[in-house]
């Protein structure tokens, strides 16, 4: 089982930079995109080409037009999609997705940035808060789980190209870092971390200064699993190469 988590930054901008080529040479099963931009009638073209590479998709799209919104393609049916997580702003900002398959369920995420100012800051934070309970509400019922998704925080130093810089920049902040702390070690486990320990790994470049070049990022894009799922960790990689995006996407393989 392959399980991709892509920020797209636009699936019709990705779309004319080759991202579905791209996508039928991974043959993934499963895919979470964050940050599609857009409207399902927008893309009858994008929707039509997602079925002939064999998906079944879901959409959750941000009632402004061209901004967030998140979406979940699967080659294996889900048995249930739920859509959004019952707070009102964040679902009409079109950032929570789930589908459960027999054995385990999978979240495309896409956490607020702070990175335009205090108003958007207090209201990550506000999300964070609300995020915790309602996870820890879920697992009860969906005890494998699987949140896969864009969470716009590092959690270390070794997750940031110059964390001494950084220290005060939204998505390292004290107060985010710890919270992704206690979250992860609230029963989950940072599947990349798991199989690589390694400096150096981004997942997000700033599109200033020739930083993807330089490779001067940030990895902000991460599975969470549960840990009842550790047995069923194959691998997971970071695939720098794929250009569609200022992100590039995240490979999970179970068993």
């Amino acid at each position: 089982m392959k399980i991709i988590s892509y920020n797209v930054n636009g699936i019709r901008a990705a779309a004319t930079k080759g991202l579905f080529t791209w996508l039928q040479a991974t043959d993934a099963d499963m895919v979470c995109l964050q940050e599609v931009k857009a409207l399902k009638e927008q893309i009858p073209d994008i929707l039509a080409l997602i079925e002939q590479l064999g998906y079944h998709h879901y959409w959750f799209p941000a009632e402004k037009k061209g901004y967030s919104g998140v979406a979940i393609l699967t080659k294996v049916k889900p048995n249930h999609v739920e859509y959004g997580c019952g707070e009102q702003w964040i679902d009409a900002e079109g950032r929570v997705l789930r589908a459960d398959f027999d054995g385990f369920s999978l979240m495309s995420l896409y956490m607020p940035s702070g990175s335009s100012g205090d108003e958007r800051q207090a209201k990550k934070y506000e999300f964070m808060s609300f995020f915790n309970s309602y996870i820890d509400e879920l697992r009860k019922t969906h005890p494998n789980l699987i949140i896969s998704g864009d969470y716009n925080i590092c959690h270390r130093a070794i997750d940031i190209h110059n964390p001494k810089s950084n220290a005060n920049s939204s998505g390292f902040l004290p107060e985010e870092r710890e919270w992704m702390e206690l979250f992860i070690n609230n029963g989950f486990i940072d599947s990349f971390r798991h199989f690589n320990q390694d400096p150096h790994h981004y997942t997000w470049w700033s599109y200033r200064a020739g930083a993807r070049g330089k490779n001067l990022g940030w990895r902000i894009d991460y599975h969470l699993t549960t840990k009842v799922l550790e047995n069923r960790l194959k691998s997971v990689r970071i695939l720098p190469d794929a250009l569609h995006s200022d992100h590039c996407p995240i490979l999970l393989e179970l068993v």
